[in-house]
């Protein structure tokens, strides 16, 4: 173990291991993102998340995990969703309404296919 030479030393140490839980935690879980800054507030993205959570629940899905982000960059695309599954690349979706929230749960965090209609393009 390394020596303490200072507070900072500490909160160092506490840091990465808390980084190293977390990665322990949510590894090989399905992440569904979505940005709630102010742009994508006022474009829906409160009701997005609440139906996210609403399907989530609905399915009974205990293997993914729901984040909020801030501003994700893309305001003309508001609101937001991305959906990160282990050991893909994360996935955008823009202007994602509630009707689409289903569509892009059932069809790419259940089964594993990206809904290319509703993709943001890199």
């Amino acid at each position: 173990m390394p020596s303490l030479k200072s507070l900072e030393d500490l909160k160092r140490i506490r840091e990465e291991a808390l980084k190293k839980q977390q990665l322990r935690e949510n590894s090989g879980k399905k992440e569904i993102i979505v940005g709630m800054g102010t742009v994508g507030i006022a474009a829906g993205a409160r009701e997005t998340l609440k139906t996210i959570l609403e399907v989530i629940e609905s399915e009974s899905l205990d293997d993914v995990i729901v984040r909020q982000t801030g501003n994700i960059g893309l305001d003309s695309f508001e609101p937001i969703v991305q959906v990160v599954l282990p050991g893909e690349e994360k996935i955008t979706y823009g202007n994602v309404t509630s009707d689409m929230v289903r569509q892009i749960v059932k069809e790419h965090v259940i089964s594993g296919n990206i809904v290319k209609e509703y993709q943001i393009e890199k």
